[in-house]
């Protein structure tokens, strides 16, 4: 009896010695499989979307990281491209690598040249990228700012300024002239005092880099109505000693005055056409004529007050002046 007890013992140890050994095996098995395959996983080739500056490819690579890939693929990045994901990132099957291609535009804005790189797709874009200059609603680029931009491209910015004026302009005032008989006719004086009128113009201002371009009117009123003027001309002549013959004219001075051979010079005659008794006030200031009855030689402008050039001569009274 203890015989067969002790032999059935030894057939459990052998058991789970046997069922021991088998696990360690198989777990040995598994793990160089994995091992095995995770190798395999790492080195395996891979299919690869590359995007590179908006256009689209397929590559097989073994790389295992971004930037790996790049030097597989003879794939260059300047200082101022972008790559997603980032150069240390590891790759797998189907992953999408993005390379956003920074373009060189040249901005000429206020006077001054500058070349800036952006990943922007417009020329709004790009300028709103670059923190030094401000691009308002009302400012020009040239190209327009919904151009695409192209490495290279030369961009002119305009700054454009848009206000309203208020500017006062003024009503230039009416002079009226009236005549006074108790006045001497050599005295002319203002009895009432003209004064400019104010109009207030709204205007709609537009400037170009400071420069105005344009300046239209938008509005006027009227704030102060103007005064007219009123001169006074006397019209009283006092006349002394009448003398009648004939006047011829010249051409001289263009203004009212005359030649005669015996009146004191500086002194003043009023000359009348006896065929229509149009008059003139004129100043003896030279000497002549000489003979064929003629006793004045007016100045072709007082000349012209009583009678036509063309008629050479003109039957005359000439009366002195005395105020």
């Amino acid at each position: 009896m203890f015989s067969k007890k002790r032999s059935i013992k030894k057939q459990i140890i052998f058991s789970v010695l046997l069922l021991s050994s088998g696990a360690l095996f198989f777990q040995y098995v598994f793990l160089k499989n994995a091992h095995g395959q995770q190798v395999f996983a790492e080195s395996a080739q891979k299919k690869i979307i590359l995007s590179d500056g908006g256009l689209f490819f397929e590559a097989v690579s073994k790389a295992n990281t971004v930037g790996d890939f790049l030097s597989e693929q003879k794939i260059t990045l300047s200082q101022h491209d972008v790559v997603y994901p980032k150069i240390d990132e590891k790759i797998f099957n189907g992953t999408k690598i993005i390379i956003q291609r920074a373009k060189k535009i040249i901005i000429k804005e206020g006077g001054k040249i500058q070349e800036v790189y952006s990943l922007q797709s417009t020329v709004e874009q790009a300028i709103w990228e670059n923190k030094n200059i401000v691009l308002g609603g009302d400012d020009i680029t040239a190209p327009g700012r919904t151009t695409l931009i192209k490495d290279g491209m030369n961009v002119a910015v305009t700054h454009v300024t848009i206000k309203e004026e208020l500017k006062d302009e003024p009503i230039a005032f009416k002079t009226t002239t009236n005549e006074d008989d108790t006045l001497g006719w050599r005295i002319k004086k203002t009895t009432q005092k003209g004064q400019a009128g104010i109009t207030q113009v709204k205007y709609k201002v537009v400037t170009h880099d400071g420069k105005e371009i344009s300046r239209k009117v938008l509005e006027k009123n009227v704030t102060r109505e103007p005064v007219g003027e009123i001169v006074t001309q006397g019209t009283y002549v006092k006349t002394g000693k009448a003398y009648s013959g004939v006047s011829s004219w010249y051409a001289y001075t263009g203004t009212m005055s005359a030649a005669n051979p015996w009146l004191p010079m500086g002194s003043y005659v009023r000359v009348t056409n006896n065929d229509n008794g149009k008059s003139v006030m004129v100043k003896i200031n030279d000497r002549g004529p000489f003979g064929n009855g003629r006793i004045i030689d007016l100045d072709k402008a007082a000349f012209e007050k009583i009678a036509s050039l063309g008629q050479g001569t003109a039957n005359i009274k000439m009366e002195v002046v005395l105020n």
